[in-house]
């Protein structure tokens, strides 16, 4: 691992140590801390997605043209600033607008590492550091978590101030390290040219493994990671009543087998073709939206119902253990030269729709409609499967397995025009 492949990993750790450090705590702080109620709290969380799809189409823009690293330390800075004045914030304005700048700056900060992850890695090498990336955001949100639990105080709004002052810190020492970075020559678009006056979404929509994979993309975040907390949670609530403290050990299962797993399962991945290791994360979520079926449905002890809730969300972790590997470089493998920072805030784009929607679509489900939630979850996760195989035919043998090859073109992510296929 070179400099700077290991300072972008810093700053993937301590941007997911800030995520975890606050946002957990966001609804009581603006509901109750500041007095603002349930409906400003629930607007505001609603800002961090809509700020995300405002300025994420701009951003694999301003990626392609100016290179991640500037804008990712623009980012940064408005990430700092959102952060700083949301914990100084008092209205109900002050706390929406400073939500805005904190989850624009964070949204576009996911694209900017990964584009540097793309310049700074080849092909060997590129799933190892995307599977690096996932492990240390998931330690560093767990870690974040954790602490911010611990400093926060719900009758001391001081005690917010400091944690998002904290935070804010944060991302301005990570400013300060990441403009250390010297990052290796990339191709850049610049100038009047078609992919700047906007052909280069017209490029991305034309390549129809691009186009099937952010459909794929779309299905994976939408049926695990937009039900975590919402729709999942008030079904083992509900359903299989499950108590807080089950939930709480659920999430940390899910945490722990991340952490445990993700290097484990990266030889075994590295060695097999992407499509059918994404197939396979379908059939793994599979069983576990059966292990969440019996757990609310079925007609064992609290006990039996418990351990097959907390199975389930330790299963999720293995399924996206796989994926943090598969992909994202399958994206950088797709982008033609110089267009990296396109596709993936293209993908960051579809992700934080899918997230959007996931908890509007399954939260009211999962609370009351118990039956038809499971069954509807355990079609989307074998629609994985469907969809996984059909997404092989349209990759080159070595998108597929970049194992094959070591050629240069694929280790700068270049894709050919016209794909032969392979099977899935």
């Amino acid at each position: 691992m070179g400099a700077a492949m290991r300072r972008i990993h810093v700053g993937n750790a301590l941007g997911a140590f800030g995520l975890g450090f606050t946002v957990p705590f966001l609804y009581v702080y603006v509901a109750q801390v500041r007095g603002l109620g349930s409906m400003t709290a629930s607007v505001v969380l609603a800002v961090f997605a809509v700020a995300a799809l405002v300025v994420l189409p701009f951003a694999g823009r301003a990626i392609v043209r100016r290179g991640p690293l500037p804008v990712l330390l623009v980012a940064l800075v408005t990430a700092a600033l959102g952060a700083l004045s949301l914990g100084l914030a008092d209205s109900a304005t002050t706390v929406v607008l400073s939500a805005a700048a904190l989850g624009a700056g964070q949204a576009v900060m996911q694209p900017s590492l990964a584009t540097m992850i793309v310049d700074c890695s080849s092909a060997d090498t590129r799933s190892r550091a995307f599977a690096t990336q996932f492990f240390l955001q998931n330690l560093g949100l767990g870690v974040g978590g954790l602490i911010g639990g611990h400093i926060v105080d719900p009758d001391r709004a001081s005690s917010f101030t400091l944690l998002f002052a904290i935070e804010s810190a944060m991302f301005l020492v990570l400013v300060v390290i990441m403009a250390t970075v010297r990052m290796p020559h990339a191709p850049r678009i610049t100038g009047d040219t078609p992919q700047s006056r906007g052909g280069g979404w017209k490029q991305l929509l034309g390549n129809r493994a691009m186009v099937q994979l952010s459909v794929l993309g779309f299905v994976l975040f939408f049926a695990c990671y937009g039900q975590f907390e919402s729709g999942l949670s008030a079904y083992g609530v509900e359903a299989a009543g499950i108590s807080t403290s089950a939930l709480g050990t659920a999430m940390a299962a899910n945490t722990a087998m991340i952490v445990v797993a993700q290097f484990a399962v990266l030889k075994f991945v590295e060695r097999r073709k992407r499509s059918r290791v994404i197939a396979a994360v379908g059939l793994i979520w599979a069983v576990a939206w059966l292990a969440a079926g019996y757990a609310g449905l079925g007609h064992g002890s609290r006990t039996m119902a418990t351990a097959a809730f907390v199975s389930t969300y330790a299963l999720f972790g293995l399924g996206e253990a796989m994926l943090s590997p598969t992909v994202a470089p399958l994206v950088a493998d797709l982008a033609p030269s110089g267009m990296a920072g396109q596709y993936n805030s293209a993908f960051a784009l579809v992700k934080q729709l899918a997230l959007a929607i996931g908890p509007a679509v399954g939260g009211p489900m999962g609370a009351s409609l118990h039956g038809p939630y499971i069954a509807t979850f355990l079609l989307f996760s074998l629609g994985i499967t469907v969809l996984a195989v059909r997404l092989g035919r349209q990759l080159t043998p070595v998108q597929n397995q970049p194992s094959l090859a070591r050629s240069r073109v694929v280790a700068q992510g270049g894709a050919p025009a016209e794909p032969v296929p392979a099977n899935a």
